[in-house]
């Protein structure tokens, strides 16, 4: 997948303000630590590293989370279905994960009923073995209530220890119709178990981040005029290893420095090996697979799912789910060998797969194309699996290590092999550790237990939510509009309103969620470099279909004066977010006036 919005794609607009994040880097270019990659992997190691007081820096190419990151199913699970693959490992480590995000993430984590349609008692018994032992799909066989009851009993016992969810529970026919009577009336049986799910995995990223650059400011055992030792950007590149060291291009304006670093982190996903080439020592560790997911306006088939997510096995064996995603539907997903070379997009093929998936479990409901506000598709960062079926390559993973020499020294290159949004703390405390080692420091502290960014404080129950909303809805701010920003930025969300409090704050008019002042605090504190960014990945309002000419035209006028835009880059802006949505996620922005 290739990242729009480069220096090659957009002249370098003179007027532009300069980013303090790129200075910063430039001012001191060395850190001890060098993470490559902006992915919640990434993210998250930087985090970690910072917490412990080490001195690290990240670079993400793109965009915070514009990888595979913010393409994921939007799910904090603890794969159930990675039992037939024989991960127990990997099971347990992510069912006590979902269990500890839903405690210290609980502003985007949240708990998720699951619903297994089955339609056979004893299918695919015979064939379980085979796909236990081969790791080959094989002859698609729908699996039966036998073999589904049997992996729930294992799932719940290794969700027991700290566990936050209840246990499965098995129904028949008729009690499962009367709860959900669209679901395809030659059902045997339904499932229902929890996992969790992540509304706005972007915002999450951003929380980590800013988490991890605090960690790295005065207050952290230093004095208030030592320079942060947490430092990060994004549309910053690691490109190539120069006799002085790696050398960094910020892609909006094609200028390029060296920066070193006692060890280099490798968090690219699936680009590993693509940046490992560039730093000059080719790899083969990657065989990525293609997800796609579309979201549907679609008010019949979200009644239908009754606030559950789907969650089944289509007639080619494929997991599959439907879930709702506020007032929108989910659909998804592929597990298609990538192809590098080009972007991942949802095609025309995809489409018509989710709708014959659709029309499996709720076949009186009609799905047409008119009713996808929002599509798209990520290269999931698996390891390269060869003859191994897409669905059985594990998503557990691996940490490699290759020693380069740097600028005249020996520089551990550790790069990461595979992982899963689930599992991202564990993860990243594990690569922390091994950095650790690497540099011979010991760790200070856990993130196991430390709330993130706008999850600390948070209400515990909804009623608590409302009195916070309540509380915190004054002035030109009313229950609405604090509403939408506590969704976004969870307790965070009131030094938002101090900042809009502060200032002159302008209401859009193309929509009630945005106004000139959060831009600006956007631009401040969340690292803008492009108004697509706040399209996709600031808010969610691409995602639920709600970008317009209107909004377009707002949004870049708010993000000039702060970023320095001239006229012609605002134009620019607006063409390069329409062709991203047009081309990368199958939205044509449509003007409100008529």
């Amino acid at each position: 997948m290739r990242f729009p919005g480069t220096a090659a794609q957009n002249a370098n607009d003179a007027g532009a303000a300069p980013r303090p994040h790129v200075e910063a880097l430039r001012g001191r270019p060395h850190a001890q630590v060098l993470v490559i990659g902006g992915g919640i992997n990434g993210v998250g190691t930087f985090r970690d590293l910072a917490l412990q007081g080490i001195d690290v820096a990240l670079v993400e190419r793109g965009d915070y989370c514009q990888g595979a990151s913010g393409a994921s199913s939007h799910m904090i699970h603890g794969g159930i279905r990675y039992l037939e693959n024989g991960e127990f490992r990997l099971v347990r480590e992510s069912v006590v994960e979902r269990n500890r995000l839903l405690k210290i993430a609980p502003h985007y984590v949240k708990p998720l009923q699951t619903t297994i349609p089955i339609f056979s008692t004893f299918s695919g018994i015979l064939a379980a073995p085979m796909r236990f032992l081969t790791h080959r799909q094989g002859k698609p066989r729908e699996r039966g209530a036998f073999l589904i009851k049997a992996g729930l009993t294992m799932y719940d016992f290794f969700s027991r220890d700290g566990g936050s969810v209840p246990r499965h529970q098995f129904k028949g026919r008729a009690r499962a119709l009367a709860e959900l009577p669209a679901l395809h009336p030659g059902i045997k049986y339904a499932a229902s178990y929890y996992d969790a799910s992540v509304h706005n995995p972007e915002r999450l990223t951003l929380d980590v981040l800013q988490d991890g650059e605090k960690a790295g400011q005065a207050g952290a055992g230093r004095t208030a005029d030592e320079t942060s030792r947490a430092r990060a950007t994004n549309y910053l590149a690691a490109t190539a290893i120069t006799g002085q060291g790696v050398q960094l291009t910020d892609q909006l304006t094609g200028e390029a420095f060296t920066f070193t670093a006692d060890v280099i982190v490798n968090t690219t996903g699936a680009w590993v090996d693509d940046t490992n080439a560039a730093l000059g020592s080719a790899t083969a560790f990657m065989g990525g697979t293609k997800g796609s997911h579309i979201v549907l306006d679609h008010p019949e088939l979200l009644a239908a799912c009754g606030g559950r997510e789907i969650f089944f096995e289509h007639t080619d064996g494929r997991i599959v789910l439907i879930y709702p995603m506020g007032d929108r539907v989910l659909v998804g997903t592929t597990d298609i060998d990538a192809d590098m070379s080009q972007d991942a997009v949802c095609t025309d093929s995809e489409i018509d797969y989710f709708f014959e998936l659709i029309g499996h479990v709720f076949p009186a409901i009609s799905v047409t194309r008119n009713e996808i506000v929002y599509s798209f598709s990520g290269v999931r960062p698996l390891p390269r699996h060869d003859e191994t079926a897409p669905g059985f390559v594990s998503r557990d993973y691996r940490i490699e290590r290759a020693d380069r020499a740097v600028a005249g020294a020996t520089v551990p290159v550790l790069s990461l092999v595979g992982g899963k949004w689930t599992t991202f703390r564990a993860l990243s405390e594990h690569l922390a550790n091994d950095v650790l080692a690497a540099l011979g420091a010991e760790r200070k502290t856990s993130t196991s237990k430390l709330a993130i960014g706008g999850g600390a404080g948070f209400p515990a129950t909804d009623a608590a939510v409302e009195s916070w909303i309540a509380a915190h809805a004054r002035g030109p701010v009313d229950a609405a509009r604090a509403g939408v920003l506590f969704t976004r930025y969870g307790t965070r969300a009131g030094l938002v309103l101090d900042y809009l409090a502060a200032g002159d704050d302008d209401a859009f008019e193309s929509t009630h969620e945005l106004s000139r002042r959060e831009v600006e605090f956007m631009v401040e504190h969340e690292q803008i470099g492009h108004l697509v960014d706040v399209m996709i990945r600031r808010t969610s309002l691409a995602f639920r279909g709600l970008v317009t000419a209107e909004l377009l035209a707002e949004t870049a006028n708010a993000l000039a004066g702060p970023l320095g835009w001239s006229k012609a880059r605002c134009q620019d802006e607006i063409h390069h977010a329409e062709d991203v949505l047009s081309r990368l996620h199958g939205v044509q922005v449509q003007s409100l006036i008529a």
